[in-house]
């Protein structure tokens, strides 16, 4: 049994929601999101809260119901509150600009980096060692995020790279003499 799937996931006020043809449609103050599911779940609206519920007794059954419940808790909180995940550039120079809609990323390489951001996803640089990727859908918001992050990955000796804020370094020893 899944603990996680077992729980209904509640459709608050301001957010209204849609089940056609197995396709569920949300749609709240920050935009519409919609997703299909898979064919070994059910998905039932009813009362202001929807329920997923497995079908048979399959291995893949009772991996999909906790799976496609957390999905459309994401749906719903990403219309509501939407997503944000915050990126630290560490290293002498290192730095991120806007340029219109792409970021430009100075990373101790010979040249800049532009990355073009994808259709969905705001991000957004503070100051020039931030950078705040923010959105409605989880996974895009955390797909630019680890591409950003890809470019230069903090390395264990002197924490340089960009970096998650809430990540940790795990720091190594230098040489000794």
């Amino acid at each position: 049994m899944s603990r996680i799937g077992k729980k209904a996931v509640q459709i608050p006020a301001g957010v209204e929601a849609n089940l056609n043809d197995g396709i569920l449609t949300i749609k709240g103050p920050k935009g519409s999101l919609n997703m299909s599911f898979v064919s070994e779940v059910d998905v039932k609206l009813e009362n202001g809260e929807v329920s997923v519920i497995p079908r048979g007794e399959s291995k893949r059954a009772h991996a999909m119901w906790g799976m496609q419940r957390t999905l459309i808790s994401n749906l719903v909180e990403g219309v509501t509150t939407g997503f944000t995940k915050t990126l630290e550039l560490n290293g002498v120079g290192y730095r991120a600009q806007m340029q219109g809609k792409n970021v430009n990323l100075q990373l101790g390489f010979s040249h800049d980096i532009l990355y073009e951001v994808a259709d969905g996803v705001e991000v957004s640089c503070p100051n020039q060692t931030t950078i705040i990727v923010s959105g409605i859908d989880k996974q895009k918001v955390g797909q630019v995020a680890a591409e950003i992050r890809e470019f230069r990955k903090p390395e264990p000796y002197k924490g340089k790279g960009v970096k998650y804020s809430d990540e940790y370094i795990f720091r190594k020893e230098g040489k000794k003499k």
